[in-house]
């Protein structure tokens, strides 16, 4: 049935009989052990019915364990959950949903071959064998109307933007009747315009009385912009909070870290030289087999950061895959330091040419080979493949115990696998890896995506390091603040083409979000 051709009678909303509004919440003393391992340790906070609280904290601080008991997918060692002062009592997914309690997680949960409406009626546990579509549609059309925000519901889900789809993530929410919500970076796939958006509505939603929202954020713009208060976890503690308005961002990043104390930025200078990395003309097709990536012309020079800013899934991956060899191209030519270049071993090696991909445990690690071994992949067999270096573990455990002591890896041993390392240690030993030794393009996607604010801060100082003593940086990130502070030049890619280019300094954020939507 073609739904887009329906007539629109109008009809009222009216809230579904699980529609609880503003739902108070509160931990009591929360602990929860793995085994040995204390994730919790007598966790107790606050969200007041109608707030809008920001929950901060390190990687492995807590806050997705605290989050995942509240919802029921862990059952607290010990400590209580309250709904609205009263026991919460919370067995499953199931119940908190039943209680008013709802998530909205980092990566979209929609169904991308159905429209919005059919996402919307499929959510609910009563959803008819036989569906009225006439009926459905003029309760859905009744729903919007009373939402500060609305999507197309006819429209296809994998048709709509990066925000449509996260407006349709709450609205899901809304319509199931949940009166908590818990928003876990709900702007990472976002435009700063969209972002804007979003929170803004939610937080007129808890201004209004009809819910209560519980943020995981890393970016303290959104703690000042929309959060009334805020709780730090660190290392399973809950270590302070407060009213937003009493507490600056320095004092907010001190709570988070306790005695730890964050890498120096290092100082721009002003060392641009020639051109490093050229792409002319280069075309290949994108993931999907569709749609194609053309990059009319892009360059880095010695000692420049460029900055390729986007919305994720506008072909930055397929850039990097080019880059690295992994994607064939249909036309154009690539050169570094004026030779043509192919991504071999051999040509990476010569013309001194290194790779920080997204997600490197599955993209640049063996993750079951150890910390060690890891970071020799780089030099094993460098100079001549008669040196036997891959058999001399003494040589690759000395290499490997400096560069982890310089890089501040935090590792039980150099032999443990790479794997037992988090997120930003992995990213340190692998950046490590590839910075050791002469450097003259350095190729990142995403260097600090989930990572804390102690490793963000560490691996930015390195990647400006580098710039400074001569190494062209191409830096791909969907973190357009993280593009500002490190870029000498900003691009933007969309829809597999680089559509606008400014340089950093006087760079303007609403101009560069509205070509990051596709809007401009």
């Amino acid at each position: 049935m073609n739904m887009a051709a329906m007539a629109e009678p109008a009809a009222t909303y009216t809230k579904p009989d699980s529609a609880k509004g503003a739902i108070g919440i509160e931990t009591v003393g929360m602990t929860m052990r793995f085994g040995s391992f204390t994730a919790l340790d007598n966790v107790s906070i606050q969200v007041k019915p109608g707030s809008f609280h920001a929950l901060l904290g390190e990687n492995g601080a807590g806050k997705s364990t605290l989050v995942k008991c509240i919802m029921g997918f862990y059952h607290a060692t010990s400590g209580n959950l309250l709904i609205d002062g009263f026991d919460g009592d919370v067995r499953d997914p199931r119940d908190a949903h039943a209680k008013g309690l709802g998530m909205v997680y980092q990566h979209f949960t929609l169904v991308p071959a159905l429209t919005a409406a059919e996402n919307l009626v499929i959510s609910r546990a009563d959803v008819p064998a036989v569906v009225n579509w006439d009926s459905e549609l003029k309760d859905l059309r009744a729903f919007m109307d009373a939402m500060p925000f609305r999507v197309p519901l006819t429209e296809p889900v994998h048709r709509l933007a990066a925000g449509e789809k996260q407006k349709l993530e709450i609205l899901k929410q809304l319509y199931l009747g949940r009166g908590f919500l818990i928003l876990d970076e709900p702007t990472s796939v976002l435009t700063p315009d969209e972002a804007d958006e979003v929170l803004g509505h939610v937080r007129k939603l808890c201004e209004a009385g009809e819910l209560s929202v519980l943020m995981i954020t890393h970016k303290f713009r959104e703690v000042t912009n929309y959060a009334d208060e805020f709780s730090v976890l660190r290392r399973g503690k809950h270590v302070g909070g407060g009213k937003v308005s009493e507490w600056g961002h320095s004092d907010m990043a001190a709570m988070m870290m306790g005695d730890a104390k964050p890498a120096e930025p290092a100082s721009r200078i002003e060392t641009s030289g020639a051109p490093v990395l050229e792409l002319e003309g280069v075309r290949a097709r994108d993931r999907s087999g569709l749609g194609e990536i053309s990059i009319a012309s892009l360059s880095v020079r010695s000692g420049e950061i460029v900055g390729i800013a986007g919305i994720s899934g506008n072909g930055q991956m397929e850039l990097m895959e080019i880059l690295t060899g992994q994607r064939p191209t249909s036309a154009g030519t690539i050169k570094v330091n004026g030779s043509p270049y192919h991504a071999t071993r051999a040509e990476s090696r010569r013309l001194k040419v290194r790779y920080l991909p997204e997600e490197p445990l599955h993209n640049a690690c063996a993750p079951r080979m150890t910390v060690a071994e890891n970071i020799a992949f780089r030099s094993f067999e460098a100079n001549g493949a008669d040196t036997r270096f891959w058999l001399a573990p003494g040589e690759m455990r000395r290499r490997a115990e400096h560069l982890v002591a310089d890089y501040k890896v935090k590792t039980t041993s150099i032999e443990s696998p790479i794997t037992a390392l988090s997120g930003g240690n992995v990213q340190r030993a692998v950046l490590a890896r590839e910075l050791d030794g002469e450097v003259d393009l350095l190729v990142i996607s995403n260097p600090c995506f989930g990572l804390d604010f102690t490793a963000v801060a560490e691996i930015r100082a390195r990647i400006m390091s580098a710039r400074n003593t001569g190494t062209a940086v191409l830096l791909m990130s969907e973190d357009l603040d993280e593009i500002l502070e490190l870029s000498d030049r900003v691009l933007v890619m969309s829809e597999g083409a680089l559509v606008y280019k400014c340089i950093a300094a006087q760079a303007d954020i609403p101009t560069i979000g509205q070509h990051m939507g596709g809007h401009a």
